[in-house]
């Protein structure tokens, strides 16, 4: 059995009404977007794999609304939603799902590899544990710059196993780079639990080695992943160097769609699911009059017509053309950094 977050305490309201508002309509713009993938990838219109984030909206939503725009964001194979969350276009997201023309990466890359360089989205990236070493390095580039912006880079549970990870971990601190390493523990890697498969059953102490400063989070909980997400990038803006989160979530669909789910119970799933990050975002505007009902409709019907919207443009966008597959492998002109 996954280990559960600790547990959460509804609080009263401590930030902006346009806060509140942004973690409503964005993690369930995640949550309507990726239901409705589901529903596509049964009716086979989206193919190969598809890793649903449904449960763990928080992760994402919190972190954005704790950093900036130039800030730096790579992540691992379950990629819909950091994309959607920063602002990338539904629609090209949609797209790329169906395998069209006009997705994030023109047909190419699939559900496991969004990007999105206009919002500083380094993408999804299907090898397990590669983004890792790719996010310090993405760090260290802004300390070579000289700006103060950082990287935040996340991985599985699963991915701790590899020896990048630590190499990663041990160069971060090392070079103090501006890196935020977030493990999104959701108890299960691809459906053996942290229990079975490590000794170390607290993931965040494995940065506490590298004497790295390490934590965990309830990641059901919007405002407790903004929280640490704040401090972290105040550590590394200040040169500080690098942190380690580990936000305890838990994914309410399989690893991926093709997942039977025989390593847990339902009765597990469903207790999980009285933490809802969604319903304890919304019980705090309710409870706190940020938001009225109607109001809540509103972006309700919103985001409904998003997806609707999404899904109509990923039908109607054109496949790409069969000569497309031998472009993009090469760089085709002049590239700046080669002198004859």
């Amino acid at each position: 059995m996954a280990k559960k977050s600790s547990g959460t305490t509804k609080a009263k309201a401590k930030y902006s009404k346009e806060t509140y508002a942004y973690w409503y309509e964005s993690m369930l713009l995640m949550r309507r977007f990726e239901e409705k993938a589901g529903q596509l990838y049964g009716q086979q219109k989206i193919r190969g794999f598809c890793h649903l984030y449904i449960g763990q909206e928080a992760c994402a939503a919190g972190s954005i609304s704790a950093l900036r725009k130039d800030d730096k964001w790579i992540t691992a194979y379950r990629c819909h939603a950091h994309p959607l969350g920063l602002g990338t276009d539904p629609g090209a997201v949609m797209a790329e799902l169906f395998g069209k023309e006009t997705g994030t990466t023109k047909g190419k890359g699939g559900s496991m590899h969004i990007f999105d360089n206009t919002r500083n989205f380094a993408g999804g990236h299907g090898i397990v544990g590669a983004q890792i070493p790719m996010g310090l390095g993405l760090g260290f580039a802004e300390k070579y710059k000289g700006t103060d912006n950082l990287a935040i880079c996340y991985m599985g549970d699963g991915a701790v196993r590899q020896g990048a990870f630590h190499e990663s971990l041990n160069l971060a601190m090392l070079y103090k780079v501006p890196v935020i390493f977030v493990i999104e523990n959701n108890g299960y890697a691809m459906g053996t639990s942290v229990q079975r498969s490590s000794n170390v059953n607290e993931l965040y102490t494995l940065g506490e080695a590298y004497d790295m400063p390490s934590f965990p989070v309830d990641a059901m909980n919007v405002e407790a992943v903004h929280e640490a997400v704040v401090e972290a990038a105040e550590r590394a803006r200040k040169g500080d160097g690098p942190t380690l989160l580990e936000f305890r979530t838990y994914r309410y669909k399989g690893h991926s769609m093709s997942d039977p789910q025989k390593y847990r119970t339902k009765e597990e799933v469903e207790e999980y699911k009285k933490q809802d990050p969604i319903e304890q975002v919304k019980d705090t505007i309710l409870k706190e009059k940020i938001l009225t009902e109607d109001e809540i409709k509103e972006i309700d019907a919103r985001v409904k017509k998003q997806v609707a919207d999404a899904v109509k443009f990923a039908e109607e966008s054109p496949w790409p053309d069969g000569e497309d597959a031998f472009k993009d492998v090469y760089v085709e002109d002049d590239y700046p950094f080669i002198r004859e």
